[in-house]
């Protein structure tokens, strides 16, 4: 179980957060001195290399909004010229990617990232290219929007790369480039110039995704542990009805994958950042305001408390809570994690994607006059932080192009590198685990500055 340090802030990070993208500098560079897109996407690390892996390219975005990232932490303009450059000469195929699940990760880091600096006055306002962005966003979002299946006529869902009856945790992710098109004040133009709305496309999905792949301790089976989740549902598209759990890299359908876990506790915790601002004639047609965010509150405190209480004490999880050999580790729930143990990889991806969801909960909920609960998630997110912007979790190898080290990606098919003498996948990373980390480090150094809260829509 998690051990939260009550005593940490932001400003005693900040040392820990300014030695994070110092590093980062340095890694940013060598990839980008390294890479030829001809040789596809980066996405983890063998040797401490960057490699490709072909499944789906989801991890581009990352990789040029790692620099985007960079230069909003530090001001050097070096790496938003590579952001802008590479946005432009490489991310147009995934606007119009009509075979993914993945708009919210590619095209939130890339123009999205762009287009919030430009609103925010970080860069100079150019009607032009502001245009270029919104439009990019608006498409975007319209595009990922359509890939939909229809469970019911308010209930629906955003499905995965493995075809339509297929429903991914990680897609609540992607929910972002939808409301974000929809502030834009954007619609998806359907059969007979249908005009379908973004916002209550995004909150189908979040309910269908609360519905079927989390766990609410309620009796659904015989494996439903509050706040357990599941990394994909089938549904049987005859008739729209559910069928079972699944998973592409847990270890069963009965087991909680932690990264998948980890795009749960991210996802409803920052839509609710983003739902509180609107009004509630918004949420017309799909349902009241009220009912809404108290829905989302419901999954992110199930899914939050999960995370503290299945995790080692530093709060860095191994790949999967039921993973096989984990009781070959004896007491592991109560000590930190191992990730040079000799049965089962830890995850530091899913900690860095956890961690700011666990911080942006708490601060929800503090600022809606909830502040004990809100406390233990927000320094429970802090903590986490804390270890992995440390050793061993940090690379201070100069040599390594990962930026957080002991990171997995897929477990099951063996796809991750094990060094010489080791049993199990060790000492590399992940594109998606080094920005998620880049982006946890910047909501802690923009708060212990006192700068505006780095959140992934405009604030109203």
């Amino acid at each position: 179980m998690l051990n939260i340090d009550a005593a940490l802030t932001c400003k005693k990070l900040l040392p820990a957060v300014e030695r994070l993208f110092s590093l980062s500098a340095e890694k940013i560079r060598s990839l980008q001195k390294s890479w030829q897109p001809s040789d596809g996407t980066p996405v983890f690390t063998v040797k401490g290399q960057y490699t490709s892996r072909g499944w789906t390219e989801w991890t581009q975005g990352f990789q040029f909004g790692s620099a985007i990232l960079q230069f909003d932490a530090t001001g050097s303009r070096e790496f938003l010229e590579i952001g802008r450059r590479k946005t432009v000469e490489c991310m147009a195929s995934h606007v119009s990617h009509i075979g993914v699940h993945d708009h919210g990760f590619n095209n939130i880091s890339t123009y999205g990232n762009l287009h919030r600096l430009m609103c925010e006055g970080r860069i100079p306002a150019n009607e032009w290219e502001l245009n270029f962005y919104e439009l990019a966003l608006k498409l975007s979002g319209a595009v990922q929007a359509a890939r939909w299946t229809q469970l019911s006529p308010k209930l629906g869902y955003v499905y995965s790369f493995n075809g339509p009856h297929s429903l991914f945790s990680d897609t609540i992710r992607s929910m972002r480039i939808l409301v974000v098109a929809h502030q834009l004040g954007h619609r998806l133009m359907g059969e007979q110039d249908a005009q379908i709305n973004l916002l209550h496309r995004a909150l189908q999905h979040a309910e269908a995704t609360a519905r079927y792949n989390v766990y609410f301790g309620k009796g659904r089976d015989g494996y439903d542990d509050r706040g357990r989740v599941v990394h994909e549902s089938i549904f049987n598209l005859n008739n729209g009805s559910y069928r079972c759990p699944s998973t592409q890299q847990g270890y069963t359908p009965f087991s909680t994958w932690t990264r998948g876990h980890s795009w749960i506790v991210a996802g409803f915790a920052e839509q609710l950042e983003f739902l509180r601002t609107l009004p509630p004639a918004e949420f017309e047609g799909a349902g009241s305001k009220v009912k809404v965010l108290r829905r989302f509150e419901e999954v992110a405190s199930a899914a939050c408390d999960f995370w503290i209480e299945n995790s080692p004490t530093d709060g860095i999880p191994y790949w999967d809570t039921g993973a096989p050999n984990l009781h070959r580790l004896g007491d592991w729930a109560n000590r930190p994690s191992d990730p040079f143990n000799d049965f089962e990889p830890v995850d530091s991806s899913a900690a860095a994607i956890a961690a700011q969801g666990l911080i942006r909960y708490g601060n929800y909920l503090r600022s809606s006059k909830r502040a004990r609960a809100g406390d233990r998630y927000y320094q429970a997110g802090l903590t986490l932080a804390k270890h992995l912007f440390s050793e061993p979790y940090l690379s201070t190898n100069t040599r390594h192009q990962g930026l957080v080290l002991h990171s997995v990606y897929h477990q099951p098919n063996r796809w991750d590198y094990v060094p010489p003498g080791r049993k199990v996948p060790c000492g590399e990373s992940s594109m998606w685990g080094d920005y998620h980390a880049r982006e946890l480090a910047l909501m802690i150094l923009r708060e212990a500055k006192g700068q505006a809260p780095y959140r992934f829509f405009i604030h109203p």
